[in-house]
C-alpha cells in the first residue's frame, strides 16, 4: 500500500506572500519519508467544492517545477490535467521537463475534463464530452511514441505533428494516471493507456469501488491485458482530528477492496503540518507491515 499527499488548497493564513514558504514546508517535511508522491491540483480556480473560487490557485507545472527543486525522493504530477488545457505537445514537453529536472520522478497525470464553469470564466477550450475523450486518446497516443522516440508523423482526427520530435527523452518514461469512473470510456481508456486508475472515496460505496475495478478487469481482458499491471488509486480527504492509526486501518480497509495507492487531500483548506505529520506517520506503519510480510512469503 503506498500512501501519497495532493496538495488543493494554497490558502495558507499568512497570505500570498507565504505560498512559497508554505510550500516548500510541505516538500520538507514529505521528502524522504514513506510518503510517495506528492500531486498538485490542475485548475486554474479553485474547483474544491469546499473552498472559495477566489482563493489562490497556483499554476500546475510551474508548481512542480518548483517541486522538483525543493525535494529529492518524492514523484511528482498532477491530479489531474484536463485534456484540453494545454495543447498535447506542450503537454508532453512540460511532463518531460518536470521527469528530468526531477530525475526521474514525473507521472503524467490526465482526466477528460468536466470544469464547465471554470472553462467559461477563463475562456478555456472544453468541447463536447465525448470529443475530449477522443483527444484524451490522440494525447496519450502522441505521448507514448514521442517517449519511444518515434519522430515519424502523428496524424489523428484532432491532432496533427509533422515531427514530433521529444528530445532529450524522458529519464524514466513517466507512469500515466487517468482519474474517473466512467465505465464505458474513462475505465475502457485505463486499460488500454494508462499505468494508474484514480477513484473516489464516496460513503458507504465499498460495492461501488468493487464494481468499478471488475469493470476495469472487464476492460483489460478484451484487450488482452494482464490487469495486475494498473495500479489502483483512490482519493480520500483526511478527515479533521483523524489520528495517524485511523488512517492507516482506513487504508488498510481500502486495500481489501483491491486499492494498492491512497492520495490523501486536506478539503477545503491547506496542509497543515500537524496533518501531514499525521500521513507521514500511517505511510511509515504502512510501509513496515508491507516490508514484513514481503519478509515472511
Amino acid at each position: 500500500m503506498r500512501l501519497s499527499v495532493s496538495v488543493t488548497n494554497f490558502s495558507w493564513p499568512q497570505g500570498p506572500t507565504a505560498i512559497r514558504a508554505n510550500l516548500a514546508s510541505v516538500a520538507e517535511i514529505l521528502d524522504g519519508t514513506d510518503v510517495h508522491t506528492l500531486w498538485v491540483a490542475d485548475h486554474l480556480l479553485q474547483a474544491d467544492p469546499a473552498g472559495r473560487l477566489d482563493e489562490p490557485m497556483l499554476e500546475a507545472y510551474t508548481t512542480l517545477g518548483f517541486l522538483a527543486a525543493s525535494t529529492a525522493e518524492l514523484r511528482l504530477g498532477t491530479l489531474v490535467t484536463a485534456t484540453t488545457f494545454r495543447d498535447p505537445a506542450v503537454l508532453i514537453k512540460a511532463v518531460t521537463t518536470l521527469d528530468i529536472l526531477s530525475g526521474g520522478r514525473a507521472w503524467l497525470g490526465l482526466g477528460a475534463g468536466y470544469n464547465a464553469d471554470e472553462a467559461r470564466a477563463l475562456g478555456l477550450f472544453l468541447p463536447p464530452t465525448g470529443e475530449r475523450f477522443d483527444r484524451m486518446g490522440e494525447l496519450l497516443a502522441l505521448a507514448r511514441r514521442m517517449w519511444d522516440g518515434d519522430e515519424s508523423p502523428y496524424e489523428g482526427r484532432y491532432y496533427r505533428a509533422e515531427h514530433p520530435i521529444g528530445r532529450p527523452l524522458p529519464i524514466r518514461r513517466p507512469p500515466v494516471l487517468i482519474a474517473g469512473t466512467g465505465e464505458r470510456r474513462t475505465l475502457r481508456m485505463v486499460a488500454e493507456y494508462a499505468d494508474a486508475c484514480n477513484l473516489f472515496d464516496i460513503p458507504n460505496g465499498e460495492s461501488v469501488i468493487r464494481h468499478q475495478l471488475e469493470v476495469l478487469e472487464r476492460h483489460c481482458a478484451e484487450i488482452g491485458r494482464p490487469p495486475e499491471e494498473i495500479e489502483h488509486t483512490l482519493t480520500t480527504a483526511l478527515t479533521p482530528g483523524e489520528t495517524a492509526d485511523d488512517l492507516a486501518e482506513r487504508c488498510r480497509n481500502l486495500a481489501g477492496l483491491g486499492i494498492e495507492h491512497i492520495v490523501v487531500i486536506a478539503r477545503g483548506r491547506p496542509w497543515t503540518p500537524t496533518e501531514l505529520d499525521v500521513v507521514v506517520r500511517a505511510a511509515g506503519q504502512l510501509a513496515r507491515v508491507s516490508a514484513s510480510a514481503r519478509a515472511h512469503r
